[in-house]
C-alpha cells in the first residue's frame, strides 16, 4: 500500500478549518459545528466532486486531481497565492514516485552579484536562497540586521537567525509578525523541496530550540515573501520602518534578492542616512567560508 502524504492531509484538515462558512456561500444548515470551519462535504460540494472523492484526498491518498479540480479546492478553501502554490506542491509529490533525499548542497554567488551588492552604498540588499539561507549581505543590510558573514557558515540563516538569536527578537517591534512569516515561508519552501535533507535539518533544529516554532509550524500556514514592511528597534538608531520588494535572480529560481528602502523625508529615511553615515569607513575584506 502506498504511503499517505501527510503533508498533504494536513494541510488540506487546517485550511478548511481556516474557513468561515458564513463566507463561502452555503445554504442554511440547522446542524450544529462542534469544529471550526467548514465540513469535509461543504469542501467536496463547493469543489464539484464528490464527498468520498475529497476525503480520499484528505487522507493522503495518492489519487491524481485534474488541474481542474486542483483550481476548485483552492477556490473552495479560499486560498491565497502561496497556498494553491503549495497545494499544487503537496499534490504533485502524491502524483510522484518516491524520491531520495538529496544531501545538503552549497548554494554560492557568483561574483559579479557579490560586487553589485557591494556597490549598493545607500540601499540595504540581502540575497536568500533555499530555506532562507543567507548567500550575500552587503554593507548596509549587515548593519540594519546583523554580520551574517560574522556567523559560521552553517548558521547564515534567515529563519534560524530570527528565529533563536536573542538579537533579533529585541532588533523587530514587530518580532512575533516577522518571524512567523519566515516560519511560513520555510513551509512553503520545505513543500517545493521536500527531499532537502538541509531543510529537514533546519526544521529539526528549529523545533528542538524554539517553542514557538513547532505552534506555527504545527498551523501549517504558507507565506510568500514578495513585498512588506519591517519595524525595527535599532540600538544605534532607534526606531525606523523599512519596506521591502523581492527580486528573484534571472537563471537561479532559487534565490531572490531583497532591497529595503524608506520613504523620502521621513523619521525612517533620517535614522537610515545616520546609519548608512556610520558605516562609510573602508569595507573589511569578505571572509571566505
Amino acid at each position: 500500500m502506498a504511503t499517505p502524504n501527510r503533508e498533504l492531509a494536513d494541510f488540506l484538515r487546517r485550511a478548511r478549518a481556516q474557513c468561515d462558512p458564513a463566507r463561502a456561500g452555503l445554504p442554511p444548515d440547522a446542524r450544529v459545528r462542534r469544529v471550526p470551519g467548514l465540513r469535509r462535504e461543504e469542501v467536496a460540494r463547493l469543489a464539484g466532486v464528490s464527498a468520498d472523492y475529497y476525503a480520499r484526498l484528505e487522507q493522503g491518498r495518492r489519487i491524481t486531481p485534474s488541474p481542474a479540480v486542483v483550481e476548485a479546492l483552492a477556490q473552495a478553501l479560499e486560498l491565497d497565492t502561496a497556498g494553491r502554490a503549495h497545494l499544487n506542491d503537496l499534490i504533485g509529490v502524491t502524483t510522484a514516485a518516491p524520491r531520495r533525499r538529496r544531501p545538503p548542497t552549497v548554494q554560492r554567488l557568483r561574483s559579479g552579484l557579490h560586487q553589485l551588492l557591494d556597490s549598493m552604498e545607500g540601499t540595504p540588499a540581502l540575497v536568500l536562497g533555499r530555506r532562507a539561507d543567507v548567500l550575500g549581505a552587503n554593507r548596509m543590510a549587515k548593519a540594519l540586521f546583523t554580520d551574517f558573514d560574522a556567523l559560521p557558515p552553517a548558521r547564515r540563516n534567515y529563519t534560524r537567525w530570527i528565529l533563536l538569536d536573542p538579537t533579533a527578537r529585541s532588533l523587530f517591534v514587530d518580532w512575533e509578525l516577522q518571524a512567523r512569516a519566515a516560519v511560513e515561508t520555510l513551509r512553503l519552501d520545505a513543500g517545493r523541496t521536500p527531499e532537502d535533507r538541509g531543510t529537514e535539518d533546519l526544521i529539526t533544529e528549529l523545533r528542538e530550540n524554539s517553542a514557538e516554532f513547532g505552534h506555527w509550524w504545527q498551523q501549517h500556514r504558507v507565506h510568500q515573501r514578495t513585498h512588506g514592511s519591517k519595524r525595527l528597534l535599532h540600538p544605534l538608531v532607534g526606531e525606523i520602518t523599512v519596506q521591502y520588494e523581492t527580486f528573484t535572480l534571472p537563471g537561479d529560481s532559487e534565490a531572490a534578492v531583497f532591497l529595503y528602502s524608506t520613504e523620502a523625508g521621513s523619521p525612517s529615511r533620517q535614522a537610515l542616512d545616520l546609519l548608512i553615515s556610520w558605516t562609510l569607513s573602508p569595507a573589511v575584506p569578505r571572509r571566505e567560508s
